[in-house]
């Protein structure tokens, strides 16, 4: 069994056990909707599915605890240029790579070791709480080289102009939000002074203040984590669908048949609303605050997902990302969630954090020791 953190920096780790019983007071709380929509779009593969299991209102039953835990890169490699499927014995010297890799880390420390170089990485957890998976996608029997699928050549798309500028004025990469304990290259740095996005924690990334799950874990889209709690739960009622992220404790709400909320109201994880395409869930979420920028995204976001399960250890899980003020064309991938029989818990991000007030009491420190030197010299 794999044990998973839940916390990604803060000193103190605490776990509890996730009830299902707070899923199911949300979802007693969500009204039932009536209208209906469709999204005819062609998906992405054609593999073909049996039969899957019934919920008792007669939905396709998507129930139970899975994990996006994988060793597929959600773009394609150089090395893998121009393949999107892997040879059994490619997928195989990926796979015992890292089991390679894993076993070496998880060797006791050398206690005569050097100090490392100034600057250089100490590490963080051992390999006690990594979960990121032991093996490439299977998709239709096929080793995948990437998530991403749409374009052909595995990449996510260039960015217009528009997105570019926005991107860059905003700090670009460093500074998104699944961002963590990064840095923006700002015109302050760029003069060589104190790099401003320190000064208070609403500065700091989306992700680093446990608000959304770095990695883009809850979506949407729904994205692998490549280190650990890649747990997913999901819990069914006729009228609404809760796909819950174990990272960050996030909670996508889809209400089935509905209509979208006012474009002036903006949500962290979107506004998602869903419909059933035979037995393939399809969820379109829109209505995205300009705060939360997926891979740079814009308010304009709009994320098409189709959640269909192959049989009963499978999910097939396929989205198309569209913006057409951040990306020259929509873009797409697919992987699979598997049946887990792990638990999912409490992601405590800041339970007993003292770190990040440390943080801030240096940093005021540090002020007062520098305007104390600016005053002498000034005598």
């Amino acid at each position: 069994m794999h044990i998973r953190h839940s916390a990604f920096h803060w000193p103190i780790v605490y776990r509890r056990f996730l009830s299902p019983v707070i899923v199911a007071i949300a979802l007693a709380l969500l009204p039932s909707v009536i209208s209906g929509q469709r999204d005819d779009r062609k998906t992405l593969t054609s593999d073909k599915t049996p039969t899957p299991s019934r919920t008792a209102w007669g939905h396709p039953d998507l129930q139970g605890n899975w994990t996006a835990a994988t060793l597929t890169p959600l773009e394609r490699p150089e090395s893998a240029h121009g393949k999107l499927v892997l040879t059994k014995a490619e997928a195989e010297a990926i796979a015992r790579t890292e089991r390679e890799r894993n076993e070496a880390d998880a060797r006791p420390s050398d206690p005569n070791r050097a100090a490392p170089a100034a600057g250089g990485s100490v590490g963080g957890y051992n390999q006690f709480f990594f979960d990121r998976g032991s093996s490439s996608v299977m998709v239709g029997g096929e080793y995948r080289s990437s998530i991403i699928i749409e374009p052909a050549d595995g990449k996510i798309p260039p960015m217009t102009a528009e997105g570019q500028a926005r991107d860059d004025a905003l700090g670009g990469r460093t500074a998104r939000p699944d961002v963590v304990e990064r840095v923006r290259r700002g015109q302050d740095q760029a003069q060589g002074e104190p790099e401003a996005l320190f000064e208070n924690p609403e500065q700091r990334p989306l992700a680093e203040r446990c608000i959304l799950g770095f990695g883009w874990t809850s979506g949407t889209p729904m994205l692998p984590n490549y280190n650990y709690n890649n747990g997913k739960q999901i819990v069914q009622t006729p009228d609404t669908v809760v796909i819950f992220a174990e990272m960050v404790h996030d909670a996508r709400i889809v209400r089935l048949n509905g209509q979208h909320l006012p474009p002036q109201i903006r949500v962290w994880k979107g506004d998602s609303i869903g419909h059933w395409d035979g037995d393939t869930l399809v969820v379109e979420t829109t209505n995205f605050t300009d705060k939360t920028r997926f891979q740079g995204s814009s308010e304009h976001l709009k994320v098409t997902e189709r959640f269909r399960r192959v049989n009963e250890n499978a999910i097939l899980y396929r989205f198309t990302v569209e913006d057409s003020s951040t990306w020259q064309r929509p873009w797409g991938g697919e992987y699979m969630w598997e049946k887990s029989d792990e638990p999912l818990y409490e992601y405590a991000c800041h339970e007993g954090n003292y770190a990040l007030v440390d943080i801030m009491r240096g940093a005021r420190h540090r002020d007062a020791q520098q305007a104390t030197e600016g005053a002498g010299k000034t005598k």
